[in-house]
């Protein structure tokens, strides 16, 4: 019986997400694809550095060891081609990161390619590829690169993800937008009792609280936040859809307009998702940061 991925939660990841390649990639822009080929061959043994999605990557990964069948796969998609994933595969090993899954497209989109892999979440520093994935229905980010790595002890995988647009639909920003704060408010305890719709991340979600639902609350290797520029004023109408789904948040916070970065570095998120420049240019100086796109 051949494997299957379909009762699997799959993260898909670029390469350059997982691993700092932007030194590589530099030499791929300047100089074509050859000289960049030959370097990663010369350079072949020397593990890349780690990126700025590898500790999220690395936590989601050990989940597994805590069941006898997997419920996490991790594949690599990269828009490189496969001679030049055998640097990939040498870093891969120097870590221990048990990725057994690739696919190299030789420039190819590989937003394709996410539907054959039965992907739930998409990684990426490809502009393209992340808003083709949205577009698509599934759960993308874009990477934002050069930010740090967080290193520690710790095992717990941990996440922070903004609200409206995110885990929940765009209505109630759009109406923000339009016309202001005080209408958003009003609109929010007008509909307290009408559920959100749900966004773009609304399935990783899900499926991370089905797995947090395996474990005691105090002993769960899952914590998530809910992160938002919301007020408390307007609590009810997201707790509630919480709720109603059936979904699990550990912590969040109503910002109220407040700058997200320094409660996102307090919680220690692996990964923080916004689809707000004005958030992400200062959570990714502290915190590995990835944009949500709208749908085009």
């Amino acid at each position: 019986m051949s494997y299957t991925l379909d009762d699997k939660l799959v993260i898909a990841i670029s390469s350059r997400s997982l691993f700092d390649l932007e030194e590589e990639n530099a030499i791929f822009e300047n100089d074509g694809l050859e000289v960049y080929q030959d370097y990663q061959l010369s350079h072949l043994k020397e593990p890349l550095g780690k990126g700025s999605a590898f500790r999220f990557i690395e936590n989601i990964l050990a989940i597994n060891s805590k069941f006898d069948d997997k419920l996490v796969e991790v594949i690599i998609l990269s828009r490189n081609n496969a001679m030049t994933g055998l640097r990939i595969g040498h870093s891969l090993n120097h870590y221990n990161l048990p990725i057994e899954r690739t696919g190299w497209t030789a420039g190819t989109p590989v937003s394709r390619y996410l539907d054959a892999f039965k992907v739930d979440l998409f990684l990426s520093l490809h502009t393209e590829d992340v808003q083709e994935a949205i577009n698509s229905g599934v759960a993308s980010g874009l990477i934002i690169p050069h930010t740090p790595t967080i290193d520690g002890d710790s095992d717990i995988l941990k996440i922070a993800f903004d609200g409206d647009a995110v885990i929940f639909g765009d209505e109630s920003e759009k109406i923000f937008q339009a016309k202001g704060l005080e209408a958003f408010i009003e609109n929010e305890r007008i509909n307290a009792q009408n559920p959100l719709s749900k966004g773009p991340f609304f399935k990783f979600l899900k499926t991370l609280s089905q797995i947090q639902d395996k474990f005691p609350v105090e002993s769960s290797p899952i914590r998530t936040a809910l992160v938002t520029a919301r007020n408390f004023a307007t609590h009810e109408r997201v707790l509630g859809t919480l709720r109603g789904w059936g979904v699990r948040v550990d912590e969040a916070f109503f910002q109220g307009g407040v700058q997200k970065y320094e409660v996102i570095k307090a919680f220690g998120a692996d990964i923080f998702f916004d689809d707000q420049d004005s958030h992400l240019v200062h959570t990714s100086k502290e915190t590995p940061s990835a944009k949500v796109p709208h749908k085009s």
